[in-house]
């Protein structure tokens, strides 16, 4: 949520804020705003404006606002309305001191109280106008910038992700973070901040990924990075290795569609290097970034934690888990665990799987089990990311840059790493023969090329969502693995097309949802388990006598569903046990269609952002 850019350097400040604010446009927000030190004047320029960043650009577009020193920021909407007014920057009184900041002040409310009983004078309702006054009120007290900055943030409690300017310090830029993101990109003459790497890569692709309560001072030519207590700290920078073009849209109408494009590649660049070949024949599975040893093998239970889209990957690990390796698999929604004083044991492996690795609640449940004593893995797609920093142990997705907010690729890439540690496991745990393990890894390796088969094959899909994108009801249902599936497929829908979707377990239709379903309900009944195709046709075929249209993604060659659906997906044969990776592919063309077809944004769906940093 939200954005955060700042540059320091020889050239304009204003251009290159603003293209930086464009590359973080996917994040959600609903205002936008910059500040600029003044080549003119011994002030600070904010400009901002309500709603899409094309307004702010139209606000300046007849300004020239000369400086080399800058902020800007997206806003989404926490405490007070979206307006001009509660739009960052914010400064202090006298506009000498300038703040943009990602994140939520939990105490700002007493801060406010006591700045009040100061005598400053609120101009907005956010909580982040309390940072400008509190930093202005210790500068005044020490008179020196980075001094009034570390004082502040001793009081500020929650998260935050910082951008400062000082008019009496216009050769430098104070950045900050706790718990929210915050990258600072090192280039030639000129440095940067943003919340995201995508807003620097056109200038440079070396950077360093801010740890918890680390500031950094940016010069035009060198930056000092500092702890919480002022000390200096040195380390080398990150240089990353994807360029700007895979953060385009490559002809695409929307990054939502070409990250649907993109999944049979992510699934190779996450599978091929964790298999071990003999010639064209994978034999094994490897984790390079795992130690795969007794505790794995003696482990009592995997605890899955994860919000969202990951948590549903959560799910349809624990049945990929339970199947393969035999082991009891809890997987919780994070923003829970945190509170239910969760039970854990130390010999839990605690797996926690965040597309962003900065997700708050994930974050709190992973630190809870670390204190707790258990093994933590995270799964994650962002390298140097907090999640990745924390856990004892890190797999990356290697799903490239996922610029739309709904995910896709991130999905089934988490999904391919569950799959490959809960069939490693079975085999070390005995419960998967060597034949068994040969033939799954068979299947597994094919899963990108069947996934690009169903790619190449969208039309079906796109003609079925041009007759069903006005129902007011959609119903997913499915039958274990296809259960888990139907979780997803329904957030999908839900994120980019705004209509009222549910999923649930298909033998649970008579336990209530079925009192719902009339003419206007479409149900889509994911279908990939051989053995249960009979009770799933049973299924389809009550609501079918209801007046609901019906559509089916199966594996099925047969024609079980041909007689009791309008529309049947096919999706190419394989392992049933593996075709979740599989099937939300129709799943989530149909939802990106529905969207568009309703004259919708996929990529930048409303209310909702990618990275979920605050609670």
């Amino acid at each position: 949520m939200c954005g955060i850019v700042g540059y320091v350097g020889a050239k304009q400040a204003t251009p290159v804020l603003i293209n930086g604010l464009k590359k973080l446009e996917y994040r959600g927000y609903d205002s936008a705003g910059i500040a600029v030190l003044s080549e003119d004047s011994d002030e600070i320029l904010v400009r901002k404006s309500k709603g899409a960043l094309k307004f702010l650009e139209a606000k300046i577009a007849d300004e020239v606002i000369k400086g080399s020193v800058g902020i800007g920021h997206t806003r989404w909407a926490t405490h007070g309305e979206p307006s001009d007014l509660n739009s960052h920057p914010h400064t202090n009184v006298s506009g000498t001191i300038a703040v943009v900041h990602n994140g939520i002040i939990e105490n700002y409310a007493k801060l406010k109280a006591w700045l009040q009983d100061q005598g400053i004078v609120f101009k907005s309702q956010t909580d982040t106008e309390v940072i400008a006054h509190l930093i202005n009120y210790f500068y005044e007290k020490t008179g020196e910038i980075f001094k009034a900055v570390l004082e502040t943030l001793h009081r500020l409690e929650g998260s935050y992700a910082l951008g400062v300017l000082c008019t009496k310090y216009p050769d430098r830029l104070i950045a900050a973070r706790k718990e929210s993101p915050l990258i600072v990109g090192l280039g030639k003459g000129e440095n940067f901040i943003a919340s995201d790497v995508p807003a620097v890569l056109e200038y440079t692709r070396d950077v360093y990924y801010l740890n918890q309560n680390e500031l950094a001072v940016l010069y035009n030519d060198h930056v000092d990075l500092f702890d919480s207590d002022g000390n200096k700290v040195v380390r080398e920078p990150s240089h990353v290795e994807w360029d700007m073009a895979s953060a385009e849209k490559g002809g695409y109408a929307h990054f939502m569609l070409k990250e649907i494009h993109e999944q049979p590649k992510a699934l190779t660049d996450t599978l091929r290097p964790r298999l071990v070949f003999e010639g064209d024949k994978p034999t094994d599975i490897k984790f390079d970034e795992i130690n795969f040893g007794e505790d794995w093998k003696q482990a009592g239970r995997i605890v899955i934690t994860a919000c969202g889209t990951a948590y549903h990957a959560g799910v349809v690990g624990k049945y990929a888990f339970e199947k393969f390796a035999r082991i009891p698999v809890v997987v919780d929604v994070a923003s829970e665990f945190r509170y239910r004083n969760p039970i854990l044991n130390k010999n839990d492996i605690f797996i926690v799987i965040s597309q962003s690795g900065e997700t708050a609640d994930t974050l709190a449940a992973l630190r809870l089990a670390k204190q707790a004593g258990a093994k933590v893995i995270a799964i994650t797609n962002c390298v140097g990311s907090t999640v990745s920093r924390e856990a004892d142990e890190v797999i990356y997705t290697w799903a490239g840059p996922e610029i739309a907010v709904a995910s896709t690729k991130a999905y089934t890439t988490q999904l391919m790493c569950l799959y490959l540690l809960a069939i490693k496991l079975g085999k070390e745990r005995g419960i998967i023969s060597s034949s068994e393990y040969s033939k799954l890894l068979s299947e597994i390796s094919a899963i990108p090329s069947k996934a690009q088969e169903i790619v190449d094959n969208q039309a079906s899909i796109q003609k079925f969502a041009s007759q069903q994108f006005n129902k007011s009801k959609i119903f997913y249902i499915g039958r274990l693995f296809d259960s888990a599936s139907s979780l997803e497929s329904a957030l999908k829908l839900k994120e980019v097309s705004y209509m009222h979707c549910e999923a649930f377990a298909a033998g649970e239709l008579k336990h209530g949802p079925i009192a719902l379903v009339d003419p206007d309900t479409l149900v889509v009944a994911i279908a990939t388990e051989p053995e249960l195709y009979e009770k799933l046709a049973s299924n389809i075929v009550e609501v079918k006598s209801r007046g609901a249209v019906t559509m089916a993604i199966t594996l099925d060659k047969k024609g079980a569903f041909n007689n009791c659906c309008d529309s049947v997906i096919t999706i190419p044969d394989s392992e049933p046990a593996l075709a979740s990776m599989l099937s939300i592919i129709p799943a989530q063309l149909f939802a990106y269609y529905c969207s568009i077809l309703r004259g919708n944004d996929p990529d930048k769906p409303r209310n909702l952002a990618k990275s979920v940093t605050v609670e």
